[in-house]
């Protein structure tokens, strides 16, 4: 019999200052992984926290990246399910520091807010899963199903060393359903869940002409510019329609289909919420169209893209410099849609460019994610919809994919896992930027959602069939 909603509730409500505590404790450790920063002291933390929670937790090596953190608590009870929650306790660079206002590492409220690198991007929400978990745990006696908890140290980076360490742990990962790493509420305040992520291949394109930087006003007659060879080459990748260029690349990418079309249909508009975020004026969105609807929100998941999000070449200080550059490089991500895959992208970059005549830029491959999907209509999906809508008081909304990425397919895909989100975020809370923050409330809400959730996910989850699991036939 599930826990009470009052004990549930109360529970959470008890655990709330402390929670904050830790959540002050977890900010201050800046587990840059751009950076190689702090990660292992964080993965330590990361354990006590499960530890206190009452989860055995081990730091795990990983050949070439930072630690996994695992935890485990079983059950007393039998045949129970079996849940792994997924989330990661590195964060993105603080930079640019001067945008903050308050030190990026120090957890601090204001406004019922509280502000920090990782506040919403994933250390609140690893503190919001043990808030909830424990509250389940004190109100029912025990856990009702057996607890997994794995926190990496790379996603913000593309979890380049995850994929091995799932295929060789598969047994010790199986589990019967997964908690994601975020979610939280759309701009009208509704729950929003969401059932997939687009992929992403990520590259670093790098060129060098000349030994050393020249004069222009001597060698821009006669060298080759780096900076203008690259700028030719990226210009090659793409055409003013926005339709990448890559050989094959729209072979195997997936329409939305009709369900999917079904479940934005349904979603609110959010595009005068995004035009407003980013000061967008009317014609500005990519090539001047004004598709709004169903057409926007398709346009926005569905369609595969090439992104530049950095170049760096020659002079880029104060005042001037009259540099022929000898080198240039920079980085680019596509974002992938159902059934593309990033290491075909990675073949089919290298043949383009060589095809193109660009054999001299390398390419440094950083890491790339499978698009991911889950049915949304599986029981768990259903079963967070009706328990976000008793904690929001509003229903909640189904998104069939989310135009970012993460090693969702791993687990939807690899270990075949159901997947819901719940979580404390709301649109505003500036993740990756300056100035992230959670909203306070919204931080109880989302852990009293996932608390109602975890306390009935047996009539969603069907544990596996001991006689099965044992080996036997029917």
């Amino acid at each position: 019999m599930p826990a009470s909603l009052e004990a549930l509730d109360a529970n959470i409500h008890a655990g709330r200052e402390s929670a904050m505590a830790d959540l002050a404790r977890l900010c201050a450790v800046p587990s840059v992984s751009a950076k190689g920063q702090a990660l292992v002291p964080c993965a330590e933390l990361v354990a006590d926290l499960m530890r206190a929670c009452g989860i055995e937790a081990q730091i795990m090596p990983v050949p070439g990246g930072p630690p996994v953190v695992f935890g485990e608590a079983r059950s007393r009870r039998e045949n129970v399910p079996t849940v792994l929650f997924y989330n990661h306790y590195d964060v993105q660079p603080p930079e640019p520091l001067d945008l903050w206002h308050s030190d990026p590492f120090t957890l601090t409220i204001r406004d019922e807010r509280a502000y920090a690198r990782g506040a919403a991007d994933d250390k609140g929400h690893i503190i919001s899963r043990l808030l909830a978990l424990d509250a389940v745990r004190k109100a029912e006696g025990d856990f009702p199903f057996h607890v997994k908890f794995l926190a990496e140290g790379e996603e913000e980076v593309g979890s380049p060393h995850l994929g091995v360490f799932v295929e060789r742990n598969r047994a010790l990962l199986q589990a019967d359903a997964c908690i994601w790493e975020e979610g939280g509420e759309n701009e009208q305040g509704n729950p929003s869940l969401y059932c997939g992520m687009r992929g992403i291949a990520y590259f670093e394109l790098s060129v060098k002409t000349i030994a050393y930087d020249a004069h222009s006003g001597v060698g821009g007659s006669l060298l080759p510019n780096a900076a203008w060879r690259l700028v030719w080459a990226l210009a090659s990748l793409k055409d003013p329609n926005e339709r990448i260029l890559l050989p094959g690349h729209y072979d195997y990418a997936q329409p939305a289909s009709l369900r999917d079309l079904e479940l934005l249909s349904a979603l609110p508009e959010n595009e005068p919420f995004i035009r407003d975020q980013f000061e967008i004026p009317q014609g500005g969105f990519l090539g001047g169209k004004q598709t709004t609807g169903l057409e926007w929100r398709r346009r926005a998941v569905f369609e595969p893209t090439l992104t530049i999000c950095g170049f760096e070449s020659g002079w880029q200080g104060p005042g001037a410099k009259t540099v022929l550059p000898s080198e240039a490089k920079c980085k680019i991500d596509f974002r992938l849609v159902p059934d593309q895959d990033p290491d075909d992208v990675h073949r089919s970059l290298r043949a383009h460019l060589d095809a193109q005549g660009f054999s001299d830029v390398h390419i440094n491959y950083l890491g790339g994610q499978k698009p991911a999907r889950v049915s949304p209509d599986h029981p768990l999906v259903k079963l967070a919809a009706e328990t976000g809508a008793e904690v929001y008081g509003k229903p909640a909304v189904i998104v069939p994919i989310v135009g970012g990425s993460g090693p969702m397919w791993w687990f939807s895909g690899f270990l075949g896992m159901p997947i819901t989100s719940p979580g404390i975020e709301y649109p505003g809370v500036r993740v990756h930027a300056p100035d992230e923050h959670i909203r306070l409330d919204d931080f109880m809400r989302g852990t009293r959602h996932l608390a109602r959730l975890l306390s009935r996910i047996e009539e969603a989850i069907s544990p596996p069939n001991p006689t099965l699991a044992a080996g036997a036939k029917l």
